[in-house]
């Protein structure tokens, strides 16, 4: 009897017919709920910042940005840009009910500012979790309210760790965490929430012309500015006195030097009544290594200088017409620069 049945692997050249897999459905509502859990247990700390000295009960057009409740009694994590220089701001939560607040500090450098509502107790929060956790295509969720559209909610992965990005004030902000998970304008201060509800990130940042790249400032270096500005006010870093760029250093320098830098930080102005002039230092020395640290630009001179080293003796490594110097430095803390009205 001739058998007409089809079997489609007795021709190698035939595309096999493979059934669909029972649990696909199973494995989108796994995502579906992760997504919505998280959106369910974070969305209601998710405020809209608002700035200005308009009416508080006024409804407008869009928002200026987004914040992040972290604690029952009113704080609230959102980015310094968004806040300005403004002393009027309020915080409108996902039940429209409006709230005034004011700023506690700010940290231009890593582009945070930490907010107080006034006169609010027991608000929904959420808590900061550990970004030194995460991995490379974990899920992540950002929340926000993106072109004014309030409580918004994209779902993404992350894209890489570990990135540096340019802070309005011109250090770089480290350790920022890279993700696809749709940003815009308004979504700044919002948060990066992993699956377990935790928020990892505060959005801060899109390239303008690229899709689906978008960056936020991980939890870690949150906790660390919101207990300086706690503490102090602002965050305290050390302070030398100097401007300089980013230069090559000559192999036979480097050479005669026997130091392996091919770059370094070229100072080209010292401020007179700086602890870089009152140690000797002059415009043109190339700065190499700070407290035994390698030096290879500006920015690893910057990110030396942190609070660890404000009021302590230290070396500082440079070369001055081709030959190293090892002078001795005392960095003293750099004051913030003052809120205007």
């Amino acid at each position: 009897m001739l058998d007409i049945t089809a079997h489609p692997f007795d021709d190698d050249s035939a595309t096999p017919v493979v059934a669909a897999a029972p649990n696909d459905a199973a494995l989108l509502d796994a995502y579906s709920n992760a997504v919505i859990g998280v959106t369910e247990r974070v969305g209601p700390a998710v405020v809209r910042v608002e700035i200005g000295a308009r009416t508080p009960n006024a409804r407008e057009r869009g928002g200026l940005g987004s914040g992040i409740v972290i604690s029952p009694d009113g704080l609230v994590l959102t980015n310094s840009h968004v806040v300005g220089n403004s002393k009027h701001i309020r915080l409108r939560d996902t039940e429209g009910v409006v709230t005034e607040a004011r700023v506690l500090g700010a940290d231009p450098d890593t582009d945070l500012a930490l907010l107080r509502a006034d006169g609010a107790r027991e608000l929904r929060y959420a808590g900061l979790g550990n970004s030194k956790n995460l991995k490379r295509g974990q899920l992540v969720v950002a929340i926000g309210n993106p072109l004014g559209f309030e409580s918004t909610v994209t779902a993404g992965v992350v894209s890489a760790l570990g990135r540096s990005i340019r802070s309005v004030s011109g250090r770089n902000i480290e350790d920022v965490i890279q993700t696809d998970a749709a940003l815009n304008p308004g979504n700044s201060g919002g948060a990066l929430v992993s699956s377990r509800g935790e928020v990892i990130g505060i959005n801060t940042a899109i390239i303008q012309g690229a899709q689906g790249i978008c960056f936020a400032v991980a939890s870690n270096t949150a906790q660390f500015v919101l207990s300086e500005i706690i503490r102090h006010g602002y965050v305290r870093r050390a302070f030398i006195g100097v401007s300089g760029q980013t230069a090559p250093i000559p192999r036979r320098h480097a050479v005669l030097a026997g130091i392996e830098n091919t770059m370094g930080a070229l100072l080209d102005q010292i401020d007179p009544d700086g602890p870089a002039a009152k140690a000797g230092l002059l415009p043109g020395d190339v700065v190499i290594a700070l407290d035994h640290v390698p030096v290879n630009g500006v920015d690893d001179l910057i990110r030396i200088l942190d609070r660890d080293r404000i009021d302590r003796a230290i070396e500082i490594d440079v070369l001055r017409m081709g030959r190293l110097r090892a002078i001795d430095i005392r960095p003293v803390e750099r004051r913030a620069a003052p809120r205007s009205s």
